[in-house]
């Protein structure tokens, strides 16, 4: 019957389902819980690049002000 298609659906789905959120996890646990960023103009990207320099780490993704709170 027509019904014995919805397990294949059901894996095929979650085989393409697990690589998408896999990525998006993987990004945020490598830039320190921050979200990817992305630059599509050189304005943005320059804004990267300014915020690598700042942080003093070669990191766009940390941040200089919060070191020093108590």
């Amino acid at each position: 019957m027509w019904f014995e298609i919805l397990p294949g659906i059901a894996v095929m789905g979650a085989c393409l389902l697990i690589p998408g959120v896999a990525t998006a996890y993987i990004h945020r646990f490598t830039s320190g819980g921050k979200e990817k960023r992305v630059a599509y103009y050189s304005y943005q990207w320059t804004l990267m690049e300014r915020d690598k320099r700042i942080s003093g780490v070669n990191r766009y993704y940390v941040s200089k002000g919060l070191e020093n709170i108590d």
